[in-house]
């Protein structure tokens, strides 16, 4: 959900008398700026509890209704029954006591009584829990993180703090300033204002350098999420041999994620599915279009959305799309996704967990809007899903086929530029003819392998290092040439070729 679509929503909810609301948010301090503010301009006292300080209106005072600090959360539900004035309610960390099934029941009975009425109560929670039984009468948003508005305005506060005090050098153009904030995105307003903090105490100013420092604050926190990894790469669409049409594509689209793309009418691009054969280049793609198309790369690691307990592998979907929207735009990566999405063809052997994960990332692929650019590779087709192949989950399906004599002499050429080495001593045409059925990676290691060899004698690499290299390894061609053939009949009417013309081993 966007920043700017949240509030309206929540208060719209609030207007029509909806008793049980869910807001899923780690951001305790900024959400209860917002709900004040809502209680206030509908005419409702803000009433909070945590186990921790009971019930009280906002601001420490105790409410009308208790007689003493109400801390047993089912004495508390009793408690907000009695308010007389309308109230927004909210409940702090409740999701543990959803265990228990009495108190499972008061609230729903407190729901029940509550319709129609003017008291709302807003479970705030940094996780999902809702009870089956719960499931009909609570109505649930994600807080979104915060949006480039917002940490435009904490950093402008910053600035303006910073220079009252005219402690600290400000050397920021409007420029980097408004990378500085795309750096922090994806980030709560706390984590970014740590983040800045932090980058003053570097070196006691603000400047363009402390934005590589602001991205690797954001690392940190992202790895702590255990679902979604920030990559860094340097990587280029020159790193990558061949693929003409897949590049030609990707640079036609270079700039679709500015103002100016939105001004003209075009719409972010979704996502592109990369299928094909193993060490042809997917993953490397993947880095590449990040660094081609300036933006983060993030990767979603579908194994670890698995957990263990019953509805956290949901949750932990919903938590890795909140973190991709918060970050955008970015590129996500999801690498070979049929790994992750076997299985979600609704069969029974995990309760249908894989089935309810999948429906929810092709539900988001299909309507996210914010500008989130999913890379997905895959390797094997018979596991893919047919779903994740209709027409609106990604822009394009491109099928990448082992490399043909040109791209194989590019791959060499990369490789052997790349480890310092002069084209001229080699000959490109012959290592490209003798490598006919290699893949990108196997070629890659045909040179560390020739590599080693000269390394072994303390001599310069040669051809025929190199030539010896290939004629040692026996490529994926020839070990698994039945299913690279099954792999192309199947791709030849359903994909697009990334080369303009395929090899053959």
């Amino acid at each position: 959900m966007l920043p700017g679509v949240f509030v309206p929503q929540l208060e719209l909810l609030i207007r029509a008398r909806y008793p049980l609301i869910y807001l899923v948010t780690w951001e305790e301090q900024r959400l209860h700026d917002i709900l004040e503010s809502l209680a206030k301009n509908h005419g409702k006292q803000l009433v909070e509890w945590s186990i921790h300080r009971g019930l009280r209106r906002a601001g420490g005072t105790r409410t009308a209704a208790e007689l003493e600090p109400v801390k047993d959360p089912i004495k508390a539900l009793d408690a907000i029954g009695k308010l007389v004035e309308p109230s927004l309610v909210v409940l702090k960390d409740f999701h543990p006591f959803l265990d228990d099934p009495a108190v499972v029941r008061a609230v729903r009975e407190l729901g029940h009584q509550l319709t129609g009425s003017f008291t709302t109560i807003v479970f705030v929670s940094p996780t999902l829990k809702i009870p089956v039984e719960l499931e009909k009468d609570v109505s649930v948003l994600d807080v979104p993180l915060p949006g480039f508005a917002d940490l435009r305005a904490l950093l402008r506060e910053i600035v303006q703090v910073i220079r009252a005090n005219n402690r600290v050098k400000i050397e920021l153009t409007n420029q980097d300033a408004e990378a500085l904030i795309r750096a922090a995105q994806g980030l709560t307003l706390s984590e970014a204002e740590n983040a800045f903090a932090k980058a003053i105490a570097n070196d006691g100013k603000l400047a363009a350098d402390d934005i590589a420092l602001v991205l690797d604050e954001k690392k940190q926190i992202l790895r702590k999420s255990g679902l979604i990894e920030y990559i860094s790469t340097d990587e280029t669409l020159g790193s990558v041999g061949g693929l003409e049409h897949l590049k030609a594509w990707l640079d036609r689209r270079a700039h679709a994620f500015t103002d100016e793309a939105r001004q003209f009418g075009l719409p972010e691009p979704k996502g592109l599915l990369l299928l094909g054969v193993q060490g042809c280049g997917k993953s490397l793609t993947a880095k590449a279009i990040a660094s081609r198309w300036r933006l983060p790369l993030l990767r979603l690691d579908m194994g670890r959305i698995f957990a263990g307990y019953i509805g956290s592998s949901e949750e932990n979907v919903r938590k890795a799309i909140r973190i991709a929207e918060g970050v955008a735009p970015a590129v996500l990566w999801i690498d070979e996704i049929e790994k992750g999405l076997s299985g979600s063809d609704g069969g029974a052997s995990d309760g249908g967990v894989t089935s309810r994960v999948f429906g929810a990332l092709l539900t988001w692929m299909q309507e996210k809007t914010a500008p989130v650019f999913i890379v997905a590779t895959a390797n094997r087709i018979v596991d893919l899903p047919p779903e994740l192949l209709r027409k609106g989950r990604f822009d394009e399906i491109f099928f990448i086929d082992l490399p043909s004599l040109r791209e194989r002499a590019d791959i060499f050429a990369i490789h052997l530029r790349r480890r310092g080495r002069e084209l001229a001593d080699f000959g490109i045409a012959e290592l490209a003819q003798h490598s006919e059925g290699f893949s990108g990676a196997e070629i890659e290691q045909a040179v560390i392998s020739g590599l080693y060899q000269a390394f072994e004698t303390r001599g310069a690499l040669t051809q025929a290092h190199l030539l010896a290299a290939l004629a040692e390894t026996r490529p994926l061609s020839t070990t698994m040439r039945e299913d690279i053939d099954r792999l192309r009949a199947w791709a030849e009417t359903r994909t697009r070729a990334a080369s303009p013309a395929q090899a053959t081993p």
